[in-house]
């Protein structure tokens, strides 16, 4: 089945060079202008998954996306530019799965695309995980093929990327996960991100889980080393 992908961005000659390199990479592509006739048209007809401007006239990525997590997980990534550090990290606390700087290869777009949704299709069925039996933790259970996720027997919305963060470090409890290894968990051996990213997906790991635990402190740090997580 052929993936659409929604492309929203004000400068029409993204519009136009992305969109024609989506095509040719075998995706349907709809593109928006500004975020709320992206909403609109997203809301009415729902795609696979959307790529953000953040900074827009009328509606802004951030704000679009806030919109679009009220009713879904849609894998999202972020187009930002060089000097927007802050907005990246926001962007991903608030619920983006990635981010890319403009300006970008457009093949390493396309293989961050590919990667995104392979890992929803994977959630969603198992197929790639060979129907995986649900993880459990103590209060913690991870089902991979309905992408399910519960703390002490309450939902915790999880994006893919935190969902395979989190599922790489419960796997192994009391193993150090450094950051290169949450890199290929969440996103593939061959796509890179840096550390900043990794570490904005742990800080919002922890803020959903104190949402509904405000004890709950079982990711730990280790500085200049990485990540754990601790089972008791």
């Amino acid at each position: 089945m052929q993936e659409t992908i929604a492309l929203v961005d004000d400068d029409r000659n993204i519009l136009t060079s992305v969109s024609m390199a989506l095509e040719a990479e075998g995706f349907k592509v709809r593109t928006y202008t500004d975020g709320s006739e992206a909403l609109r048209g997203i809301t009415a007809n729902p795609v696979d998954l959307a790529i953000l401007d953040i900074k827009m006239p009328r509606m802004d990525g951030m704000e679009l996306l806030g919109r679009l997590r009220q009713a879904s997980n849609l894998p999202v990534i972020f187009l930002t530019s060089k000097d927007d550090e802050v907005d990246e990290v926001l962007g991903l606390r608030m619920g983006a799965d990635d981010y890319i700087t403009k300006p970008f290869s457009q093949r390493l777009l396309v293989e961050r695309i590919r990667s995104l949704l392979r890992r929803e299709r994977a959630a969603k069925t198992g197929e790639e995980e060979g129907a995986e039996q649900p993880l459990v933790r103590g209060d913690l259970m991870l089902d991979p093929v309905r992408h399910l996720c519960t703390w002490s027997g309450k939902a915790v919305n999880l994006t893919v990327t935190e969902f395979l963060i989190l599922k790489a470090l419960s796997q192994r409890p009391g193993h150090v996960k450094n950051r290169d290894q949450l890199m290929d968990a969440a996103y593939g051996e061959h796509i890179y991100v840096d550390d900043r990213t990794i570490d904005s997906h742990i800080k919002r790991l922890r803020k959903k889980f104190k949402a509904v635990d405000d004890s709950f402190s079982h990711i730990e740090t280790l500085y200049g080393v990485g990540y754990r997580y601790r089972d008791t």
